[in-house]
């Protein structure tokens, strides 16, 4: 099962699930949810192939959404789910294919769409980062400079380094990520699906090209009961570039 953190206690309201995107962790959403747990109980997973989660052979998001329901069920009830870019097009699969787990589902910067864009040249630049002798979180973000030249994204993605192990290495299972990333990067379009009738909301960063106008129709068809929403000045990592603007639609959105 995948590693869960979990934050708060259990109240009236229904627990929450966070689903990160690519890269990402658990620990990426820690103050997201530490504080969205003063009214309800927050579960964060790491993915399958992140963090502390098993290592796996494929990385689809049947089986993501199949992780996911695994979370839920043994939990004990059906929760509302929040998803973010590779996560939300889990949290999306596991609506329309087990929508008895998901009471709201909240879809963060992306669509239920095949995008063209690789990530793989992030693992080429991880797996190109020297490993050799590091200690220090300062010393990792002085020699990944050359590589990854956004200060942003190369401090979410030393954020998977562990400099506990001996030698250091990435939390990440870069082989088969980069094996998985046309998967990843695409929709798992089934004529199968049962539109997901639930409260929906699609929250997308202002500044962000993720959600379009011509994905809209697309998004109708299988989540009928969608609200669209945007956070002006926001990018793709909009929850990490507007945090509390973030948390403040989730609540009124949730509660």
């Amino acid at each position: 099962m995948l590693h869960r953190v979990r934050h708060g206690v259990g109240t009236a309201l229904p627990p929450l699930l966070i689903v990160h995107g690519l890269f990402g962790s658990a620990r990426n959403w820690g103050a997201i949810a530490k504080r969205i747990s003063d009214s309800r109980a927050v579960l964060t997973v790491d993915m399958r192939n992140h963090g502390s989660s098993p290592f796996a052979d494929s990385h689809s998001y049947a089986d993501m959404a199949q992780d996911l329901a695994e979370v839920i069920t043994a939990d004990g009830q059906a929760m509302d789910v929040v998803g973010h870019s590779m996560g939300g097009k889990a949290a999306m699969v596991l609506a329309l294919t087990r929508p008895e787990l998901v009471n709201r589902l909240v879809v963060a910067d992306i669509a239920p769409v095949a995008y063209d864009h690789s990530q793989s040249h992030y693992i080429a630049a991880m797996r190109a980062l020297p490993l050799e002798g590091l200690t220090s979180r300062t010393e990792a973000n002085a020699r990944f400079t050359p590589l990854v030249a956004d200060p942003g994204v190369r401090a979410f993605l030393l954020q998977s380094l562990d400099l506990k192990a001996n030698p250091p290495a990435w939390r990440l299972n870069l082989d088969v990520l980069e094996r998985e990333m046309a998967r990843i990067t695409g929709w798992p379009d089934d004529a199968g699906y049962v539109p997901f009738s639930g409260p929906t909301l699609f929250l997308s960063g202002g500044s962000s090209d993720y959600v379009l106008a011509g994905h809209r129709p697309g998004i109708r068809a299988l989540f009928p009961n969608a609200r669209m929403a945007k956070l002006p000045g926001a990018g793709h990592w909009l929850h990490a570039e507007k945090p509390r603007e973030f948390e403040q639609t989730l609540r009124v959105f949730l509660d």
